[in-house]
């Protein structure tokens, strides 16, 4: 009786709802890992077929990952970066961790690299700068925010300036980071002739679904020799010495021998994928040489055929760790399976050490770090606030031996939707001059009454941020 009183336009809504429901139910079922998401999905379409229709239309479907998966093994410059006359094999009490890592990344563990850090734009710039102007043949350069400021007019200039000279340039920046309606250094670099791509950008609504994705690796190579890479974006709020108002102290990495390959495979990855152009001369994977002493592997993630690779390093790392694990982070807000690894490692005995900003540059991320701290601190792990300035830099050492470093923080978003790009590297001193670094910012030790004396309002204000943690 009830369809007698149904006109048919009725008929004709409930029947497309009913479709969106099983449409999306059946497709949530085929391919969801995550069950609270996968639930989520499922009762918010319910509720809502076509508002929830959409949004998973949008949000719900990682179509990068079926694109990566349709251009699996197609990259010719492939072969180049997984031989090497340098491969050498880990001992010891970290071999199980460089063979996982090498079955997880395809990549080698590769010796005879020299990995040099560096502190703040102050004395980062000048060298990348130095090493741009001097280039002859090929730069490759990746940012996620490139500001058009007076730092980024710098490099502008000096990538123009390659281009004229005859080197081959290429440079990639964020579709978001760097500008989503305005991206300044892309048009100048444009109008100059120089090869730019802004990932995952688009101004059309049917591209709006990987707005959610971002590149956020920060890589420089030149002449396919010399390359850079860490936390460090391009901005004047990098430079101590020019007084910005919210200063920014970061942490990069000059790196030299033939691991520089594998960071030129990540560059040609996403260049390949952002502007469907393959670098596969041999300017940009020359011969390399002996540069130091160091064990290094390029570790790359993304909501591809990488998902969750960065955060696989880590929690194997941290299953073999005999005597400390030191992190530094701007962003603390992982998921459960990140808090058991260290709460299990802490309560067997591991100094745990994990070192945040006294404020970060997102209030929103830090009302959350709040509420989801007391879960470490009841498992023995030491929390400590790093005084202002607010320090970018991603940091971890394992036993003063493994060290991972890069552009990846500790959150989901991080792991789990940003394309990023890490270093594993196995020597001593290296890890224990960065160990030493991070020692250098425990100034205030957190405790279970610093988190207990905030007022009600605070506490319910941080647990209900906490709940956006799989989107900050």
């Amino acid at each position: 009786m009830i369809f007698h009183f149904l006109t048919i336009w009725d008929i004709c809504l409930l029947l497309v709802r009913v479709s969106i429901i099983v449409v999306v139910v059946v497709h949530v079922l085929l391919t969801k890992r995550d069950v609270g998401a996968s639930i989520g999905w499922i009762g918010v379409t319910v509720l809502m077929p076509l508002t929830g229709g959409v949004l998973y239309s949008m949000f719900g479907i990682n179509r990068v990952h079926r694109r990566a998966r349709r251009m699996a093994g197609q990259h010719p410059w492939r072969s180049r970066t997984t031989s090497s006359q340098w491969r050498r094999e880990e001992t010891g009490t970290f071999a199980p961790l460089a063979s996982m890592a090498g079955k997880l990344t395809g990549r080698p563990l590769l010796g005879g690299n020299a990995v040099t850090p560096m502190h703040d734009g102050d004395s980062v710039y000048p060298r990348m700068l130095a090493a741009i102007n001097n280039a002859r043949h090929s730069v490759l350069m990746c940012s996620y925010i490139f500001r058009d400021d007076r730092i980024g007019r710098q490099f502008c200039d000096a990538l123009i300036a390659a281009h004229k000279r005859g080197a081959q340039v290429r440079v990639l920046v964020d579709g978001v980071g760097s500008g989503y309606f305005n991206c300044g250094v892309g048009r100048i670099l444009h109008h100059a002739g120089v090869p730019v791509g802004r990932f995952m950008h688009s101004m059309l609504p049917c591209r709006m679904p990987f707005i959610n994705m971002r590149d956020h690796k920060k890589i420089l190579v030149v002449d396919g020799l010399t390359g850079f890479m860490g936390g460090l974006n391009i901005g004047e709020e990098n430079i101590a010495a020019s007084r910005p108002r919210h200063p920014v102290s970061d942490t990069h990495f000059e790196l030299n021998g033939p691991v520089v390959h594998q960071l030129s495979e990540a560059f040609a990855r996403d260049w390949a994928f952002t502007c469907g152009e393959e670098l596969t001369a041999d300017i940009y994977f020359p011969r390399q040489d002996s540069h130091g002493p160091s064990l290094s592997r390029i570790v790359t993630a993304g909501p591809d055929m990488d998902l969750e690779k960065i955060e696989y390093t880590m929690l194997q790392a941290f299953t073999l760790a005999q005597r400390s694990i030191r992190i530094m982070t701007p962003y603390f807000l992982p998921d459960d399976r990140f808090l058991t690894a260290l709460a299990l490692a802490s309560m067997r005995g591991i100094e745990v050490d994990i070192v945040v900003p006294w404020h970060s540059n997102h209030t929103l991320l830090d009302w959350a770090r709040a509420a989801n701290l007391p879960r470490f601190l009841d498992s023995g792990c030491r929390i400590w606030l790093a005084r202002p300035p607010f320090n970018h830099s991603k940091l971890m050492v394992v036993d003063r031996h493994w060290s991972f470093v890069g552009s990846s923080n500790l959150d989901v978003r991080s792991l789990r939707l940003n394309f990023e790009i890490n270093l594993e590297i196995y020597d001593d001193a290296l890890a224990t001059m960065i160990d030493g670094f991070i020692a250098t910012h425990r100034h205030v030790r957190m405790t279970h009454h610093d988190l207990d004396r905030r007022s009600f309002p605070r506490k319910m204000r941080d647990a209900a941020a906490r709940l956006l943690l799989p989107y900050l």
